[in-house]
Parts: C-alpha cells; sequence; structure tokens
C-alpha cells in the first residue's frame, strides 16, 4: 500500500520533474537508454522510480564520465547522470531548492531563478566606475572538490526531511563510469552535470564565501557566478589583504583559489592614471578594460573602463562559423541558412551585445565572409569572382536586410571584406 512506503514523497514531483527533464533534452547515460526510450512507458518507468524512492531502495547508477574540451587547453570531466536518475534528482531539486534560494545572497548569479550572468556583468560594470581595483578569483575544480561533509551540514541546516538528505548523500557518492568502462569511487565533489549539483554548489559557496564576505567584508561589493567571482576594493592595499584572507578561507574548506586565473587588477580609466600590471579581467565572457566611450549628451569622446566581448568569445564564435562549413553548402540555399544560423547568431548578439555591441563586428564579418565564400561555391557565375560575389552578398543585404539576425542589428556595416 501506498501508505506504508516509509517517505511520503508526491507522485506529482516525479511527473513535474520528468517534464522538466524532457524539456532539458540531453544525452544517454551509462545505461544508453534516451528521454524518448524512457518515454515508451511512461507511467510505468515513474511508478517504478517513485515506488523505489518512497521505499527508500533506491540507489543511483553511476554517472557517464564525459571529457570536454576547456577553451583554454586541458579538459573538463562531466558527469552525464541516466535519464531515470535525471529525474529523480530534478524531484529533490524541486522539494530542497525552495528551501536555500531564498537564503541566498543578491550577488549569487549562476544557476538561480531569475538571476543571469548579464545581471552579474551590469552589477560589475557599474561598481568599477565606483572602485579603482578588483580582485578577480577562480576556483580550481570546485565540483570535483567540495568536501561532502562540510556540505552535508549545510544541508541538513535547512531541512531535517529524511529522504531528501539520504538522496543527496548517496549522488554525492555515486561512482563515475569512464568510457572504458573503469568505475571511480567518490569521496569529495558533486558532478558536473548532475541535476542536483548546481544548487548544491550555491549552497557549499553560500556559506564559504557569500556569507564570510558580508561578516569579514561589507565594505567590498561582488558579484559570483558559480566558481567565479569578482570583488571590489578601494585600495591596492585592501585587495592583496582580502586575496591573502580568501586564500586562507578557502584552504580552510578544502577549496583552492586557481593561481593563474585569480589577479588584482587596476581600473584603470581617464582619470586613473596609476601604472599597474593588469588593468584587464575577464568575466563571464566579457573582458573588463579602458575604452573609448562618447556622451550620448555631449559627444565628447572620453576614455572609459566598461566590458565588451572578450578576444576568447570572439575567436570561439569565428571558429564555429568557420567549423560549420558554410562556405561549402552550396546544397542550401541562403533562407535555409538563415534558418540554421540565424538562432546562433541571435544568441550571441542578446549576450555579447548588450554592452558595447560594436565589437562584435569581426565575427559579424567573418559570418558574412563565410557567405560570399558559399556564394562562390553556390553560383557558377561567381565562381573565382570574389569581388562580385562581395557585390552579391551586399545588394541582398540591401534588399532583404531582416534577412540575417545581425543584419537587422545594423551589422550591416560589417559587410566590408
Amino acid at each position: 500500500m501506498d501508505n506504508a512506503k516509509p517517505f511520503e514523497i508526491p507522485k506529482a514531483l516525479l511527473w513535474k520533474g520528468w517534464e522538466l527533464v524532457k524539456a532539458n533534452k540531453g544525452s544517454a547515460g551509462i545505461d544508453s537508454e534516451t528521454i524518448t526510450d524512457f518515454e515508451q512507458n511512461l507511467n510505468g518507468n515513474l511508478y517504478k522510480l517513485w515506488n523505489r524512492m518512497s521505499s527508500g531502495t533506491y540507489f543511483p547508477p553511476p554517472v557517464k564520465a564525459v571529457a570536454i574540451p576547456k577553451k583554454q587547453g586541458g579538459e573538463r570531466i562531466l558527469g552525464i547522470p541516466c535519464v531515470s536518475d535525471r529525474i529523480c534528482q530534478m524531484a529533490v531539486k524541486l522539494a530542497f531548492e525552495p528551501m536555500v534560494e531564498p537564503r541566498f545572497l543578491p550577488d549569487s548569479y549562476g544557476y538561480r531563478p531569475n538571476k543571469s550572468a548579464l545581471d552579474a556583468i551590469g552589477a560589475t560594470r557599474e561598481r568599477c566606475w565606483k572602485f579603482d581595483w578588483v580582485l578577480e578569483f577562480d576556483i580550481r575544480g570546485l565540483f570535483d572538490n567540495i568536501d561532502h561533509e562540510l556540505l552535508m551540514k549545510a544541508v541538513q541546516k535547512h531541512t531535517n526531511n529524511k529522504w531528501i538528505i539520504l538522496y543527496i548523500e548517496r549522488w554525492l557518492t555515486a561512482p563515475m563510469q569512464k568510457a572504458d568502462g573503469t568505475i571511480t569511487k567518490r569521496n569529495c565533489g558533486t558532478p558536473q552535470g548532475g541535476v542536483i549539483s548546481p544548487v548544491l554548489a550555491n549552497l557549499f559557496l553560500h556559506y564559504v564565501f557569500d556569507i564570510w564576505m558580508k561578516s569579514r567584508h561589507k565594505d567590498k561589493p561582488w558579484s559570483r557566478y558559480a566558481d567565479d567571482a569578482v570583488c571590489h576594493c578601494k585600495t591596492e592595499a585592501e585587495a592583496q589583504e582580502l586575496l591573502d584572507e580568501l586564500k586562507q578561507r578557502f584552504a580552510e574548506c578544502k577549496l583552492e583559489l586557481h593561481p593563474t586565473k585569480t589577479k588584482i587588477v587596476y581600473c584603470k580609466d581617464e582619470d586613473r592614471t596609476r601604472d599597474y600590471p593588469n588593468t584587464n579581467f575577464k568575466f563571464l565572457g566579457y573582458e573588463f578594460r579602458k575604452r573609448k566611450s562618447k556622451n550620448s549628451h555631449t559627444g565628447r569622446i572620453f576614455i572609459n573602463f566598461t566590458p565588451a566581448v572578450s578576444p576568447e568569445a570572439k575567436k570561439a564564435m569565428r571558429e564555429k562559423i568557420r567549423n560549420s562549413g558554410i562556405r561549402n553548402r552550396a546544397d542550401l540555399n541562403v533562407n535555409q541558412i538563415a534558418e540554421w544560423f540565424n538562432p546562433i547568431m541571435n544568441g550571441w548578439l542578446n549576450y555579447y551585445g548588450k554592452y558595447n555591441k560594436s565589437a562584435l563586428y569581426p565575427a559579424c564579418r567573418s559570418f558574412n565572409k563565410a557567405l560570399v565564400s558559399w556564394a562562390m561555391h553556390k553560383f557558377k557565375k561567381l565562381r573565382r569572382h570574389k569581388s562580385r560575389a562581395v557585390s552579391f552578398i551586399q545588394n541582398l543585404s540591401q534588399k532583404q536586410p531582416q534577412l540575417f539576425v545581425h543584419w537587422r542589428h545594423g551589422m550591416i556595416g560589417a559587410m566590408v571584406i
């Protein structure tokens, strides 16, 4: 009988978990079961999961280890749970997140409802105008090194719900299976790729960093997105003192600041003239540094410390355009290319176009050049005649300025080849 189960878990929670997992899509875990496969016997599969979770007999299978290349080189290991396990994690997240989310501080932006990376960029932008110094830091291997004992103390501070605590503990220690079938036990960390992992990481850093900063350094505003953060200071001495304290604080919590991604930066602009080795920093795909700005009222040009798309992000965009093979897709017409690439361009412009949109010109120019090459492959009369192909694309942009997203945003000016 349902009421004989040791844990009272609403069936609706598993159903909602399924709907969210399906909407998020994602690949199969070690059992190779896809979302489509799971859906073939949806009611039966969900009942089995509910029955096992309610009886306390649900044990998560190993997560699938997938190596993802980092932009700076090296690899990041993602842990991909099975579809069924993602549903169970989502159900626990739905029950647990409302208990901790209201406790999180406003300047924690990562993986939170109604918060975004652009919110963090906007707050950082304004603070760089008010504070001369920034401490930029990154936590080395956060998801791999979270201490389980400390994390569970934080979990139990916010809930005494036995099944939430039980299953979070089991997910923390679920082993990882590599591509060759090797099983690796885990005694720390929470898999990057798990549904429950982001809220657990935020909870951990809420106590390790956020609350600590509020208590010890009220005068130093900060913005944090998961393991990436910036702190604002009035003087270099303040920034250095904060760095020393943070190193000690993270070491006490069994974490480490990334040595090459942590630095003190001078926010040099027209009114700040001191020489310092570091006068720029990167945060969430944006680069903050001094740039020429124009006063919208007077038209005066001045030097300002502002964000714009980072060189690394622009390089990644150009590589995506090149690797897409648009140049060689003579089988597609221009409308099909627009349907294919507009969502990608729209994502870039919506995010990186928020501040200093003109910095996206190089990426838009690369796409326009790819269109020229496509036209030379597509039309016989344009082969070996680059100037004619350039004119063809330029004329197209004038006749159909709404065809491509970046043309709609006024990036037709990036047409010059």
